[in-house]
């Protein structure tokens, strides 16, 4: 089986595969920077918690926008597992021709959402929008060249920056709304955020669709933590959660 971590600035998720099938996974957060065997013993305990042996873990790839958090990781995985892990970073392969000025720049989150998105839609055109911490779009077109992107304040970050900078709003649960008009300081806010956040992304959309590829529409595709809020919208043509994990598996295989 394989276990594949992807370090945020928020969250921490990791899953479990075994063969193709993702067969379990986890978050939790990031914000504390664990030990490395504060971080072993918590892999340890959550996978067997969820009725998987951590002996039965063969292979790990990880991939961290969080550099400090690297290291515990890693050590973690040597100490615990006996394994030392596959990270996702600049000069591994990953299928794609990276046309950022300076790909190191790149998020490996982001690399890892383009190296399954390319995977599951080959010859594809492709918009990704991962909500995470900060709300990234990922343009990659049918040749794989991964040609830019934009980021955006996320979901959380917008809703502290209204508690942080006003007298008496507090901060809400961020959910799904049906009906934009609030009639409620929380419901005004939720509203606020989350039909805020889609013209956000459909405006990016837009403009990316004809900068990018002359108008004609790619396959769209929302990922991160936040995006099943938007699975009912007409967005996005695939809501893919864990995309992230799919794709740290497929750049653990590239480099075998």
């Amino acid at each position: 089986m394989i276990l594949t971590l992807d370090i945020g600035n928020t969250t921490f998720h990791g899953g479990v595969f075994k063969d193709d099938d993702l067969v379990f996974q986890f978050r939790k957060t990031s914000a504390n920077r664990d030990s490395s065997d504060e971080m072993g013993v918590f892999l340890r305990s959550v996978l067997e918690a969820n009725h998987i042996a951590p002996d039965e873990i063969d292979e790990i790839s990880l991939c961290s926008v969080v550099p400090d958090a690297i290291y515990s990781v890693r050590s973690a995985c040597i100490k615990y597992f006996n394994l030392t892990p596959f990270e996702l970073k600049a000069g591994v392969k990953t299928g794609l021709k990276i046309r950022y000025r300076n790909p190191l720049e790149v998020g490996a989150d982001r690399i890892a959402n383009a190296i399954a998105a390319t995977h599951r839609y080959p010859d594809k055109n492709l918009i990704i929008v991962d909500f995470g911490t900060a709300t990234t779009f990922c343009v990659v077109n049918q040749q794989k060249e991964y040609l830019g992107g934009v980021i955006v304040p996320g979901l959380n970050i917008s809703m502290e920056s209204l508690v942080q900078r006003t007298a008496k709003l507090q901060a809400v649960e961020i959910i799904e709304r049906s009906k934009v008009i609030g009639r409620t300081t929380a419901a005004s806010i939720q509203s606020g955020l989350y039909f805020g956040q889609i013209g956000i992304v459909r405006e990016i959309i837009q403009r990316v669709t004809e900068e990018a590829y002359n108008g004609s529409r790619p396959i769209i595709i929302g990922t991160g933590g936040f995006s099943a809020l938007f699975s009912n919208s007409d967005l996005f043509d695939a809501v893919i959660p864990d995309l992230a994990l799919l794709g740290l598996k497929r750049a653990l295989l590239l480099n075998r």
